[in-house]
């Protein structure tokens, strides 16, 4: 069973979620029916990868009941204003076989369109009950603070990309204080953490992989949940078995304290 973290919002969000970046078509559709057969309860798709209809898809043919599953979409830029959320959020439903999603998402900040506009069409869609928190992704402290006093509703969450190499120092902390749950996305630097020597030798300390140490040490931080991408039987099973072992505090501070060097290597990873 994956363990659940409760937000502000009285929802109960598995600690360890699907994140489906860069997968689409039967790659993706069979990886969410291998994650829910594997146990996971949280999926994470946007407008933007184009798989919003391979995982209700994947979703529909499982066992799994809609109520068990916490499921997360984002809204695409270009869709920020009004009343684009509105109709661009329905056709994801329409996409996904859903009534509703968990949580809806602005996937990123557009300078073109005044957030409160954003917020305002995001709390209406709650209130029709068609999602039932509502947040953003790749937003700064700022912007964060700027998105919160634009919305009548609490933010759950702010997904951006944390792992080893980006340990988001000034936004995790803000957020702890805020009580917003921190999304992690790509917690293994796209890849980045596999050949990672430190990671390595503490894994070998638990009998468990690199990839592994990395998702426990994003999921140890206080109010943080992580949504590594996998598409093998083999990493899905891997990547959600992290609640046997806890890192040391030294252990957690050891990996924290990348280097510039890979911190550069994980960002141009993610740009390839």
């Amino acid at each position: 069973m994956v363990s659940t973290v409760v937000s502000r919002a009285g929802l109960e969000i598995p600690t360890v979620g699907l994140g489906t970046w860069r997968m689409t078509g039967h790659t993706c559709r069979r990886a969410v029916e291998t994650a829910l057969e594997l146990g996971y309860r949280h999926v994470d798709t946007a407008q933007k990868y184009g798989n919003e209809r391979e995982v209700g898809i994947a979703i529909s043919a499982s066992d799994v009941s809609r109520e068990e599953l916490f499921l997360t979409t984002k809204v695409w830029g270009r869709n920020a204003r009004y009343d684009d959320v509105l109709e661009s959020t329905k056709a994801s439903l329409d996409r996904l076989g859903v009534d509703y999603v968990d949580l809806l998402l602005v996937h990123w900040p557009n300078p073109l369109v005044d957030v409160a506009e954003t917020m305002a069409a995001m709390n209406d869609l709650h209130e029709e009950g068609l999602v039932r928190a509502i947040g953003v992704s790749n937003f700064s402290v700022d912007q964060l603070q700027k998105a919160q006093r634009a919305s009548d509703l609490p933010l759950l969450t702010n997904q951006v990309q944390f792992h080893p190499y980006e340990p988001q120092r000034e936004l995790l902390a803000y957020c702890q204080d805020e009580e917003i749950v921190l999304t992690a996305y790509s917690p293994l630097a796209h890849g980045g953490v596999v050949h990672d020597d430190t990671l390595t030798e503490i894994g070998w300390r638990y009998g468990v992989s690199p990839a592994q140490v990395a998702i426990r040490w994003a999921i140890q931080h206080a109010g943080v949940i992580a949504i590594p991408k996998a598409a093998s039987r083999e990493h899905l099973a891997e990547n959600v078995d992290v609640f046997d072992f806890e890192l040391t505090r030294s252990e957690m501070a050891e990996i924290t304290n990348a280097s510039s060097l890979r911190s550069g290597l994980a960002w141009l990873r993610g740009r390839l």
